[in-house]
């Protein structure tokens, strides 16, 4: 049997976005999800959008009560900024600072550790009308004023801060890959929003370390392993570069508050350096965070590009790197990504060895399965498919613990069947199933499995 260390944590993560739904009269201003739906509906599997998600805010009671039958002794969920602030600044509303106080209090009177994330993709949409989003410094304004506001007003009840959840993903899909709103294809845009979300990031943290000095505050990135296709030196090359983007653009900065030289040259090189200050880069070296949520699916192959940039195309990161299928992969069926579970202990050693085996948390990992209610057997989804899948992760999490890892939980995505960006319902994550006519919440057997691998803790 294999046992983790004594106060390790067990849960799983969510967000505001993804869950809570809408209700007339409830305040909610609109973030871009919310406005992308109203123009264009079409871009939603099955035309489901942002306002239905998983009615947590209608629920909320009764999903926490299965928190505690699926095992958590922790939980991840984030604050919709435009909940709050419908504007995304100014006028507040009282409405929704009042929700987020009652859910959060009835989380830890369950005795659950509950970590709170400032944002998951979700820009008042206001702030982009305004001044488009995060490429104007004022919305990095904007985002220290809403934490400000959420540090002084929910401090006494949050373990644990998160100042971003995957910050490089809008980054990618909202301005390389048309996936995210305001959908540009720009990477000048691109480099200037991952600047300015940082510097967001870094003076969030030092606003916490401000307001609530006994705090800790962190960022959960997706620190997707890249592994080049061969030992050919382009092959190696583009699998750094493809590192240095995906997940040194914040991973350095936010633990070691500077970017690493050849991100800067190359962006140098092409012309691409955001405008910024000696004052900015000094607050970044001085306001660090204090742990790290990483998110882990699936590893990134890629390979040395096989053509040359077309002059007249706009610059993408497939000019520097490309993906490459590895023959002979494991992968979800129902899903198409690759598992790969030695990446949780190739991650772990990266954090070890270059990173001061700064304290983390495995925040993100999960199993995305279309048409799920084939597996029903006797009223239950049999998923033993992510009982399997959780098992080989945790394996290698072990022992990269054994080895040195400075690791303390472990959060699936997710706790019950949530609603997924431009996926909406198509493929599920959860602990628990929802019924989308119904609304009923029902276990899986990897919710009850789930309870004995946190009451064992390990398995």
């Amino acid at each position: 049997m294999l046992i983790f260390p004594k106060d390790f944590v067990w849960g799983s993560s969510t967000s505001g976005p993804q869950t809570e739904g809408r209700v007339p009269g409830d305040g909610k201003g609109d973030n871009l999800w919310d406005y992308w739906y109203q123009v264009e509906p079409n871009r939603y599997y099955n035309g489901i959008g942002p306002d239905k998600t998983s009615t947590f805010y209608e629920n909320w009671e009764k999903d926490i009560e299965l928190l505690l039958e699926t095992g958590h002794t922790a939980f991840r969920t984030s604050i919709q900024w435009s909940r709050i602030f419908p504007q995304g600044r100014g006028e507040v509303n009282p409405q929704g600072v009042a929700f987020y106080r009652q859910v959060f209090e009835a989380i830890k009177a369950k005795g659950i550790r509950l970590l709170v994330n400032l944002y998951h993709f979700d820009l008042p949409f206001a702030l982009q009308e305004d001044g488009d989003g995060w490429e104007n410094k004022a919305t990095i304004k904007a985002y220290e004023d809403y934490a400000r506001f959420c540090f002084e007003n929910y401090g006494d009840l949050v373990d644990q801060w998160i100042t971003f959840n995957e910050p490089i993903v809008p980054v990618e899909f909202g301005y390389f890959y048309d996936a995210h709103y305001p959908h540009k294809v720009d990477a000048k845009a691109a480099v200037k929003v991952a600047y300015h979300t940082q510097l967001a990031s870094t003076l969030a943290v030092k606003a916490c370390h401000e307001v609530l000095p006994d705090s800790k505050i962190g960022i959960v990135l997706n620190l997707t392993p890249a592994y080049p296709r061969s030992q050919h030196p382009a092959d190696v090359k583009a699998a750094r570069i493809a590192d240095l983007f995906q997940a040194q653009s914040f991973l350095d900065p936010s633990v070691l508050g500077t970017y690493p030289e050849e991100l800067v040259e190359i962006l140098s090189e092409h012309d691409l350096l955001p405008e910024y200050t000696a004052e900015e880069l000094e607050l970044i070296r001085e306001n660090t965070v204090d742990f790290l949520g990483v998110n882990y699916y699936q590893p990134l192959r890629v390979m040395a590009p096989r053509f040359a940039k077309h002059p007249d195309s706009p610059l993408l990161p497939e000019h520097f790197y490309e993906p490459y299928v590895m023959p002979g992969r494991k992968i979800n069926p129902h899903r198409g990504w690759e598992i790969y579970e030695q990446g949780i202990y190739h991650i772990a050693q990266n954090i070890k060895e270059n990173y001061g085996n700064i304290e983390w948390m495995l925040t993100e990992n999960g199993m995305g399965v279309e048409g799920e209610d084939k597996f029903r057997e006797n009223g239950m989804i049999r998923d033993d498919y992510r009982i399997d899948f959780v098992k080989g992760h945790l394996r290698e999490l072990h022992r990269a613990i054994e080895d040195g890892a400075n690791c303390k939980g472990y959060l699936i995505w997710t706790f019950i069947d949530c609603w997924s960006w431009l996926n909406s319902y198509k493929n599920r994550y959860g602990l628990v199933e929802l019924d989308l006519e119904t609304q009923e919440r029902r276990l899986k057997k990897s919710g009850h499995w789930f309870k004995e691998l946190s009451d064992n803790n390990g398995f």
